[in-house]
């Protein structure tokens, strides 16, 4: 096939996808040399290692976040890079958190800053939902979990970051009190958050 077509292809594919690994063009039978070629002549630009775009597009804020779901497949975003995805916060995190199932190791990431944290077992499994942004399908905890992980993990992201959570959960209807409920138990943590439930007139 000629050279001009290979990167016709490989642009195109850019285009569609969004951002463009180094494996997609395996896949498609076409040499690394090509993303090279076009990272060189300004056609293409290098993202994080082995992740591509198309100059022109720029990065959204979320395209980090792309760039970690196509390289670790495996993440599930969470605590405070969750809350910044549901809009439940307005830090903006200088990490991204991700989980992973027990025993998993760390990322090797140039960019961007990874934070992880294993779960296991259903807290691991459950409560995932799936988010589209810059064409790449991103895989976060719900509302409800997040904020169960957040009293989880409180004494890495603090109290207040949580109690703060489950506050604009209920206050902007993006949790149910059931919902809560129910990821308390799941997450172990159903005797930490009951005294702010019922505080909230959200009792167990």
């Amino acid at each position: 096939m000629p050279t001009d077509t290979y990167t016709q292809r490989v642009l195109a594919l850019a285009c569609q996808r969004g951002l463009l690994r180094a494996s997609h063009l395996h896949e498609l039978g076409i040499a690394r040399v090509v993303l090279s070629r076009l990272t060189a002549s300004g056609q293409l630009e290098r993202v994080g290692r082995g992740v591509y775009r198309l100059p022109e597009r720029g990065g959204s804020e979320h395209e980090s976040l792309a760039t970690i779901a196509l390289k670790v497949p495996q993440a599930v975003f969470c605590l405070l890079t969750a809350l910044q995805i549901h809009e439940l916060t307005t830090q903006l995190p200088r990490q991204v958190w991700i989980a992973m199932p027990q025993g998993s190791h760390a990322p090797k990431m140039d960019y961007p800053p990874v934070k992880m944290v294993q779960f296991s077992g259903e807290a691991y499994a459950t409560g995932v939902e799936v988010v589209q942004v810059d064409q790449v399908a991103l895989r976060v905890y719900g509302v409800a979990k997040t904020v169960a992980d957040c009293f989880k993990h409180r004494n890495k992201i603090g109290l207040d970051v949580a109690i703060e959570a489950l506050k604009d959960a209920l206050a902007q209807r993006k949790a149910t009190a059931d919902d809560l409920w129910r990821f308390a138990k799941i997450c172990r943590v159903a005797n930490v958050m009951r005294p702010y439930l019922e505080a909230l007139g959200h009792g167990g």
